[in-house]
């Protein structure tokens, strides 16, 4: 029987080219799948499935690294997890005052029932991207202090 890797290599690459992360020491996935988070471990069957906007969270080691992403599509082999997502975020790259623009703007059109259907859809998922953006950044703003408290 072959040994079995250890570690899974992430790939998360959006059509933008705005980021694209390749890590080779990744223990554990976690991501935001269209019917609830799914997570992965070394060896796991191929899989497939689309993802929501959502926390994609992944580990090395004991450490937790998370990042937005917007939805897209997710790609598992026994050593490899490939996400296709719209937009990916890790919280230091979030513009705070452009998401906080963002989510306004998304619930200024909501409120003002003027809209039509495509105008709702769009609306509803700035909004949730937005409100993604900032819970990523937020998150990442407490675990900074709290580890410089210590």
């Amino acid at each position: 029987m072959p040994e079995q890797n250890r570690t899974l290599t992430l790939n998360v690459v959006t059509p933008s080219g705005g980021l694209e992360v390749a890590r080779d020491d990744v223990d554990m996935v976690v991501a935001p799948g269209i019917e609830g988070d799914v997570g992965f471990l070394p060896g796991h069957l191929p899989f497939m499935t689309r993802l929501r906007t959502g926390v994609l969270r992944f580990y090395v080691g004991d450490d937790l690294h998370i990042m937005a992403v917007s939805e897209g599509y997710l790609e598992v082999t026994p050593t490899k997890v490939i996400v296709l997502a719209e937009a990916a975020e890790m919280p230091e790259d979030i513009d705070v005052q452009r998401a906080l623009e963002a989510k306004r703007r998304a619930e200024a059109i909501l409120a003002s029932g003027n809209y039509s259907q495509a105008d709702l859809n769009r609306a509803t998922a700035s909004l949730r991207r937005a409100l993604l953006r900032l819970k990523i950044a937020s998150q990442s703003r407490d675990d900074e202090k709290s580890t410089t408290k210590k």
